[in-house]
């Protein structure tokens, strides 16, 4: 199948309409603005990236597990430093985007730059085709009334060429004599800007041309230009991934040689307070001083009664024949039954 190209098919009839070249102005402007709004897209999304990376980073400082111990606590610390990992990461993501945006940028203004300059030089061409289009027209103009008033000065001799009025005939023979030199001063000035024009055509139609080679050319690079900056992108994002997943397979490695039992054992042999549990309280009497092994609880029931003889006559006896009770006697009470 054959190519279609700019230059084939954005003509028009009308010599001074520019509808094909506004057409193709048109399409670049759009073009333009893709290229400005992919700009933009990428520049958001690098902020976007390094926001998150700037807030990953943050909670990766933040304190987690620091109390673990042994395995489980290798496996949290490896946690955090591969999150520190990812967002370092997408730090750099963010700048390679910025990156990708400046060539953009730089891209879109270079064609720019070069597509200014054969505007320029295409507004020019077009105003004068269209000023020597008008020109032309207003020749032609003047040029047919001069034909005409011609034709009418050569009829009026026509018309009295029997009259015997000499003078008369002189003057419309004069007439008729200045009219057809006007006619062919019209004629040929209107033959002159004819030519011109033509001229000026066939400049405008070959810039054209060359004017069509180039934007298409430049439409070319700017499909091509956008479709590998995309591509690119999605690279990044797609690298980002498999970057992301690697450092997150340490920390599942480290979770791996995370063991519960040993994790327990170190525990218990770094904070040991001693392997035997402390004796049970047993219940001491506090007449009797015993200690109950059961630790049983005190019986309600009363002391028992020691019955006891009168008290003595201090009057019947002696110093030396005298009796006390003490505390320390066993059987003392001072509850008398």
């Amino acid at each position: 199948m054959k190519n279609l190209h700019f230059k084939d098919f954005f003509w028009n009839s009308d010599l001074t309409s520019t509808g094909g070249y506004d057409a193709i102005i048109q399409y670049l402007n759009d073009g333009k603005r893709t290229c400005k709004e992919v700009e933009e897209y990428m520049k958001a999304r690098a902020s976007i990236e390094e926001k998150y990376a700037k807030d990953l980073l943050g909670l990766s400082k933040k304190v987690c597990g620091h109390n673990e111990m042994n395995t489980l606590k290798k496996s949290l610390d490896m946690f955090k430093l591969q999150t520190e990992h990812v967002s370092l990461s997408h730090l750099q993501l963010a700048q390679s985007m910025r990156e990708e945006a400046k060539k953009l940028e730089e891209f879109r203004e270079k064609q720019k730059e070069m597509r200014k300059k054969m505007e320029q030089q295409m507004d020019v061409l077009h105003k004068q085709k269209a000023s020597q289009f008008k020109k032309t027209m207003d020749t032609k103009k003047t040029y047919e009334q001069k034909c005409r008033d011609k034709e009418e000065a050569d009829q009026n001799v026509n018309r009295n060429t029997n009259t015997n009025n000499t003078k008369q005939i002189e003057k419309l023979y004069t007439k008729a004599q200045q009219a057809k030199q006007n006619a062919e001063e019209a004629d040929r000035l209107y033959h002159q800007n004819v030519t011109t024009l033509g001229k000026a055509r066939d400049e405008w139609q070959k810039e054209h041309i060359k004017a069509c080679d180039m934007f298409e050319k430049q439409a070319m690079e700017r499909i091509n230009f956008l479709r590998n900056t995309v591509w690119t992108h999605l690279n990044q994002l797609s690298q980002q991934c498999v970057t992301s997943d690697e450092l997150y397979e340490e920390v599942r490695k480290s979770l791996e040689q995370c063991d519960v039992q040993e994790d327990i054992e170190h525990f218990v042999n770094l904070r040991r307070t001693g392997d035997k549990p402390p004796a049970p309280v047993l219940y001491e009497n506090f007449y009797s001083g015993q200690k109950s092994p059961t630790g049983a609880p005190p019986s309600r029931l009363p002391p028992p009664i020691i019955r006891r003889g009168p008290l003595p006559d201090p009057t019947n006896n002696s110093r030396d024949d005298t009796v006390y009770s003490t505390v320390q006697d066993a059987g003392y009470s001072v509850i008398q039954y």
